[in-house]
Parts: C-alpha cells; structure tokens; sequence
C-alpha cells in the first residue's frame, strides 16, 4: 500500500466525493416540495461520508478514533442508499441512476470496510 500524505488522496474519499457531486446535480430536478426533506436528507448524507474520512485522517494518531470515524462514514454511505431508495420509489430518479449510485455506494462501503480491516496501516505513526 502506498502512503497517502492527505486524505485527498485516499481512492476511498475520491469516490465519495464523486457519489455526492452525482447527487448533488441530480437532486436538483427533486420537485420544490422535497428541498427541506429528502433533497436535504440526501445531500447531507451523501456529503458526510467524505468528511467523516477526512476527520478520520485527521485523528488516525488514535487507532480507535480512526475506526470511529470510518465507522460513520460507512454508516452515512448507508444512509444515503435509503434516500436513494426513497428518490427511486418516489420516481425521482430513473432505474438505471439508482443502480448506478447503489452499486457505487456498495463499492465505497467494501472500502471503508477494507480500510478499517487494515486500520493499523493507516494508524502508524
């Protein structure tokens, strides 16, 4: 494993990254009556598992606060997976979208569970 000198450049925070900006444009043409719920819900769900693994970067000095972190971040990616569902049953995205951003959210949950399997790789100090 290479050593990644930020949280930048974990390939995990890369694609939640890339999970929240898919939401965020397709969230747009939400209709006007979800602003303060499920577009809310999903945008704050979404973005939160990016800051989750960057909080958890930045206290990886404490192997525990670490797996803490990624612990909610996975549970974030989770989250955003019901909102997904919620937009697809509402028929706010189309069928192809939600397997596109369920699968994506599956993929990022295997690697924050790999990073926590391997934690103490991150955690040297």
């Amino acid at each position: 494993m290479n050593y990644a000198l930020s949280f930048k450049e974990l390939e995990t925070y890369k694609l939640a990254r890339e999970i929240s900006f898919e939401i965020f444009k397709f969230s747009k043409s939400f209709p006007s009556e979800e602003k303060y719920s499920l577009t809310d819900q999903i945008r704050r769900s979404s973005r939160s598992v990016g800051a989750q693994i960057a909080e958890g970067w930045g206290k990886r000095r404490y192997e525990k606060h670490f797996i803490s972190k990624l612990t909610d971040a996975d549970g974030e990616q989770l989250e955003t997976q019901h909102w997904l569902e919620v937009a697809f049953e509402c028929d706010y995205i189309k069928e192809e979208q939600f397997r596109h951003l369920t699968n994506k959210c599956e993929l990022l949950g295997r690697m924050i569970q790999n990073m926590i399997n391997k934690s103490s790789k991150f955690c040297k100090t």
